[in-house]
């Protein structure tokens, strides 16, 4: 006030006060005030805590706080920045050019796009959900179109999208994209964007020039749950310091107009100009120490949505994200995972032969694993549930599948969410129809790998080793390649099927192939040696997790049935299922559960070793102990490997009809098979007729195979009581007397599975004469029948079912086995216990089903491809 004394010292700082305000009108920047209103520049700084609040920084950059200084005098009032800044800018978050994650949620896509609305949502939102997320910073989609509009840049760049020529002729599309991106950057920042940054990264940071950044893009048309922006735009690691973050962040602006994501963009038809850029600025995870992956809240091939599908390997995510590695996989099943059971119900070993790390001179390199890191998992079943824990948190929080990146510092152990969005693919499946692709012949095999999909496709092959020869590639090709990038989006929608060298089913070449809805075969390691340009090949995805790439153009069929509103009919149908590797998809089929699942399927396919081999593997001759050392990689001993693989691959089937009932017929290999498995030779028998040799239950108590036998009851074991999976249901094959029949129950007693403990039912398959003639004798050791009608048949009428020669007299509809199946069925019904069949007859004759349904069976177990059509034929009989 006019005529009060002033000291020299108030009279400074009012002056200072005052250029700092002046500062703040000509300066003024975004900076957070309050929730809705920001205020900043580059010197002064306002605390959103508190709005009458004002600081600024002297050079010493010590912040300097006048209104604490003036009120410890004692004669001024508390400073107000509002009297003196009457051209103070107020924004929000349609007009600032940076904000903090922790201030987004899913609905600001607008604003900053789908990865960091994402990331802002569950910061947010599930944080006290245990899902940690790093925090960092995002620029926004109105800096970028600010930035744009300098110099009339938008408006060029719309008119060299504008032109149809360049999404015909990639050579044009790639001369546009090169010319966009280098106008780009060559066009600086705008100051108030540098300001933006600056401001931000300090608060981050604290200043330190060491800490790391991953600078992704975030684009307003991504991770949206009808589109999937994967891979379209660039990402940067190992970040370090504000000069290397603002070069990071104008290339990010730059990939909003690479080859890739101007070519999907226009396929779906989304306007150019209405797609804004922002960077995403994220703390670093140490995982270059420790590992990564991405996982899924369902199963990326067939849709099944009570798993959640986890990949991991060494180093950073890059790798597996774009194909560069084969991961780890596993399966975790939701339903028992909410109990808190062992959930992980398949795992495969990745080759993970290389990893990406931090480089000396900054961002990141690729580097060799080595053997030790190859042959074990790079991350824990634990570690494996709580992710899958998290997927599903995250899953429950937005409605909807989804595909999320993980990462765990390899400091600390701690795992951590980086990105999560939409699963645009698996999740879009038309439910209740039926598409099957089926090889009608089979040629030469060339190269095998990972399946993508269950389609077959057929072509010219084209190898492409760079993405210069684009060019060369004609509609329909099969294109042959070590990996893909997004840069190859352009040609890749016009292949009638892919091929890779490396990658995993969440590589880049899988997730577009998925897509597109073509097959892939990734992770072959040989396809461009074992390919050669303009050979007609067919490329097959459609016989479970292995594809197989064939010579030649080969026949095959498609298939398209409505599974949907099937009328009711007096019988259960059931599955024959044996393979795990297609279990989530036939497992989506009708069906009251599994009648068989043949566990030599496990054993021979996945395991492929005689467990009499592994249980003496310190007596094998070295080579033998080599090659299993080679398979049994990633588990503690050769034993664990059989028992862990075996109840996997059950546990695998059993959730896939979960809570439905699933019976497991043990064992049931002949001499002559298990000799087939590697050091069968050492431990089997020569028998003349092995079909009525040594086999089933008579193996199980005999001394020289039950050691074999108790490790099957330990994983079924496993299975029931550790993993939650008590639909399993156990069936013996091939019990020949009743002393047998009481022999293997006191034999599961004794290994824990006792019939009724924790509801353990216990069937007989029912396939000898004797079973028929005893049926009611029978049904005192066991809880019902399950007719095996393909051995019944030829015991009944004396044949050999192998044998060419006698082929033609093999009947299950022949009066005899019809008598003998009446009388099995009629035993159980009379003591109110289970009958069904799993046989072949069923399956490949309509009108036997019909006599058996009319017979009053309880179900019918048929072949997947045989449920409809069988359906239908019931239905309409009744």
């Amino acid at each position: 006030p006019m005529g009060t004394q002033m000291p020299p010292t108030k009279i400074l700082l009012l002056a200072a006060l005052s250029l700092a305000a002046f500062y703040t009108t000509l300066h003024s920047n975004h900076f957070k005030l309050s929730q809705s209103t920001v205020v900043s520049s580059r010197n002064v700084l306002v605390r959103p805590q508190c709005r009458h609040r004002i600081a600024f920084r002297l050079p010493n950059r010590k912040i300097f706080e006048p209104d604490a200084a003036i009120r410890s005098h004692g004669r001024l009032p508390v400073w107000s920045p509002r009297a003196i800044a009457p051209a103070e800018v107020e924004t929000t978050k349609e007009t600032a050019y940076c904000i903090p994650l922790e201030k987004l949620n899913n609905k600001d896509v607008e604003y900053v796009g789908g990865k960091s609305a994402s990331l802002g949502e569950m910061i947010s939102g599930l944080a006290s959900a245990d899902v940690p997320v790093p925090g960092g910073f995002s620029t926004t989609a109105y800096a970028y179109r600010k930035f744009l509009s300098q110099g009339g840049l938008d408006k060029e760049i719309n008119e060299l999208l504008d032109n149809p020529e360049i999404y015909e002729d990639v050579t044009k599309l790639m001369e546009t994209g090169k010319y966009i991106r280098e106008k780009i950057l060559g066009t600086p920042f705008q100051p108030e964007l540098e300001e933006a940054l600056l401001a931000e990264w300090e608060k981050v940071s604290g200043g330190d020039e060491n800490m790391a950044f991953a600078v992704r893009s975030s684009a307003t048309a991504e991770d949206l749950p009808d589109a999937s922006f994967a891979g379209q735009q660039e990402t940067y690691l190992n970040v370090r310091g504000k000069g290397e973050l603002f070069q990071k962040v104008h290339e990010v602006f730059a990939s909003l107009f690479t080859d890739r994501a101007i070519s999907y963009r226009h396929d779906r038809n989304f306007d150019h100009n209405k797609v804004a850029l922002a960077a995403t600025i994220q703390i670093m995870v140490r995982s270059e120490t420790g590992s990564s992956g991405v996982m899924f809240s369902l199963d990326t091939e067939t849709g099944f949505r009570d798993v959640v599908f986890v990949t991991s390997a060494w180093g950073l995510g890059e790798t597996v994200v774009g194909g560069t590695v084969n991961p780890d996989e596993f399966y975790v099943f939701k339903p028992t995972l909410e109990q808190d059971k062992n959930a992980v119900v398949g795992r495969t070993l990745g080759s993970k032969k290389v990893k990406m790390v931090y480089a000396k001179e900054g961002g990141s390199e690729i580097v060799e694993t080595d053997e030790a890191e190859r042959g074990r998992w790079s991350i824990s079943d634990e570690e494996v549930s709580d992710l899958a824990k998290m997927a599903v948190k995250i899953e429950q929080h937005y409605g909807f599948p989804v595909d999320v990146e993980w990462a765990k510092d390899g400091d600390t152990g701690k795992l951590y969410i980086v990105q999560a969005r939409p699963e645009t693919v698996a999740s879009r499946k038309k439910a209740g129809v039926k598409e099957e692709f089926k090889l009608l012949e089979r040629g030469t095999e060339l190269s095998q790998g990972r399946a993508v999909g269950n389609k077959i496709g057929s072509g010219k092959v084209r190898i492409l080793s760079d993405i210069n020869e684009m060019a060369n590639f004609q509609e329909g090709e099969v294109l042959v390649a070590d990996m893909t990038d997004p840069d190859w989006e352009p040609i890749m929608k016009k292949a009638g099927a892919i091929v890779t060298n490396r990658g995993g089913r969440t590589c880049h070449a899988a997730i577009i192939a998925r897509e597109l809805g073509i097959p892939a075969v990734v992770g072959t390691a040989d396809a461009t040696e074992k390919l050669k340009n303009d050979d007609e090949v067919t490329v097959v995805c459609a016989e479970g997790d292995t594809g197989v790439v064939y010579a030649g153009d080969l026949k095959y069929e498609r298939k398209v049935e409505d599974m949907e509103n099937l009328p009711d009919i007096p019988v259960k149908i059931m599955l024959n299922l044996a393979n795990p590797s297609r279990a989530f998809e036939y497992g989506q089929y009708p069906n009251s559960g599994i009648g068989l699942a043949r566990l030599e399927f496990v054993i021979n396919n996945v395991i492929g070793i005689h467990p009499r081999a592994l249980l003496n593997f310190d007596k094998l001759p070295e080579d033998i102990r080599n090659r299993i050392l080679e398979r049994t990689a990633g588990y503690p001993d050769p034993v664990t490997f059989y028992v862990d693989k075996i109840a996997e691959g059950v546990a695998t089937l059993a959730a896939s009809v979960y809570p439905k009932r699933i019976i497991v017929r043990l064992s049931d290999f002949k001499s002559n098979e298990y000799k087939s498995l590697l050091g069968g030779p050492l431990f089997e028998p020569d028998e003349e007729n092995p079909m009525i040799g040594f086999r089933g239950a008579g193996r199980y108590t005999d001394d020289s195979f039950k050691e074999c036998f108790e490790l099957e009851l330990m994983a079924m074991k496993k299975v029931r009581d550790e993993m939650g999976l008590s639909n399993v249901e156990l069936m013996i094959p091939f019990v020949r007397t009743l002393e047998m029949a009481k022999e293997v129950n006191e034999v599961l007693e004794q290994n824990g599975l006792k019939r009724g403990d924790n509801g353990l039912k216990v069937q007989m398959m029912a396939e000898l004469p004797s079973n028929v003639f005893l049926a009611d004798e029978f049904l005192d050791y066991f809880d019902g029948f399950s007719i095996g009608s393909n051995d019944l048949t030829q015991l009944t009428l004396g044949l050999d079912r192998d044998s060419g020669l006698v082929a033609k007299h093999f009947d299950e509809r022949n009066p005899a086995v019809k008598k003998a199946l009446a009388h099995i069925i009629k035993a159980a019904k009379e003591r109110g216990k289970y009958v069904g069949i799993c046989g072949q007859g069923p399956s490949d004759f309509p009108d036997f089903a019909q006599w058996l349904m009319d017979q009053g069976i309880d179900s019918l177990s048929l072949n997947p491809d045989s449920v409809i059509p069988t359906w239908l034929h019931l239905a309409d009989e009744e």
